[in-house]
């Protein structure tokens, strides 16, 4: 699945997979808006306003030479500026800024911002069947600064290495207080790919996070995803997690899907004090007509304590519906 993105997030920048001899000039994008039964949310990224809310609009632009181009993502609205948190000034509009040569036809060096390469989830809607987004995807890295090499070699197996500012700070390298350049404090990323499977890391100062994301089809129209991770924070603390998304096509035009994920936090204070976990289960519809989608969704969120608040104050459990609409261009 992460190779279906890869291939996803190409085809929206206008990168094709093959050389072509004329340069070519692309823009493309999404534009995003949703309803939430609830002011109540769990604690997981976009997708989390009251009522008729706004998602975000998606600019990519893209040039592709012979054998080098560039790729700029811009976003604006509540989900693009949550997916850029750590950026300020005009730079929190860049979801990605890199350029890119190909080395050889198997060979690719990019330099500069771009998004993960860990998780099954990502920052653009129209690339998630499901609405919402994980635990996983919420406390793993959105965004990296650095330099990376990508080598095909062969179909199906494919290698990626890069050396990256500490994860999500993508205008420089600073310290964990943001004090000013700490140049001695990089991430190292790789990714194994085989047969259509990831197995990601990324290491660095007080982080280090292994990460499986693949998947298989199980039958004709009907696909199993698969996201596992596990990352270990400073002193001691960590957290970990499975996700499952079974998906069925129903029809040319609607598809059903499944997300159910066990997140653990133990001491990493991303659902409280101590050692919590969450169970979520996240149904999906997607109707699509043409480069339009509708995704009716329910979600229900089950801690192991009352870590949540609604209007009675502190529970165990929350629930929800969502009607979100995609149009990719």
């Amino acid at each position: 699945m992460k190779k279906l993105f890869t291939t996803l997030a190409m085809a929206l920048t206008g990168i094709a997979i093959a050389q072509e001899t004329e340069p070519t000039f692309s823009l493309s994008g999404t534009v995003d808006t949703y309803f939430r039964s609830s002011e109540y949310a769990p604690g997981t990224s976009f997708a989390n306003l009251p009522g008729f809310s706004l998602g975000m609009a998606n600019l990519i632009f893209a040039y592709e030479g012979e054998d080098h181009g560039f790729v700029a993502d811009l976003v604006m609205g509540p989900r693009g500026t949550e997916a850029v948190f750590n950026s300020s000034g005009s730079s929190n509009m860049v979801n990605q800024l890199y350029v890119y040569y190909n080395l050889s036809d198997s060979v690719t060096l990019t330099f500069g911002n771009f998004n993960t390469f860990l998780g099954y989830e990502v920052i653009s809607p129209a690339a998630n069947f499901n609405y919402s987004t994980s635990y996983l995807f919420s406390y793993g890295p959105f965004s990296h600064t650095g330099l990376k090499l990508d080598a095909a070699l062969s179909d199906d197996i494919s290698l990626m290495l890069g050396v990256m500012n500490q994860t999500d700070y993508t205008e420089g390298n600073f310290d964990s207080a943001g004090n000013g350049a700490a140049f001695d404090k990089y991430m190292f990323g790789a990714q194994l790919g085989l047969y259509g499977q990831y197995l990601n890391l990324l290491a660095g100062k007080d982080y280090t996070q292994i990460d499986y994301t693949g998947g298989f089809d199980l039958s004709e129209g009907f696909y199993l995803g698969i996201n596992a991770s596990k990352a270990s924070l400073a002193d001691g603390a960590e957290f970990s997690g499975v996700a499952l998304y079974p998906q069925i096509g129903l029809s040319e035009d609607f598809s059903l899907g499944l997300r159910g994920e066990i997140f653990k936090d133990n001491g990493a204070g991303i659902l409280g004090d101590g050692e919590l976990d969450n169970t979520s289960l996240t149904l999906t519809g997607s109707y699509s007509s043409g480069n339009f989608t509708f995704k009716p969704e329910f979600r229900l969120d089950k801690g192991s304590e009352a870590f949540y608040a609604n209007e009675s104050g502190n529970t165990d459990s929350l629930s929800s519906f969502v009607l979100a609409a995609i149009y990719s261009f």
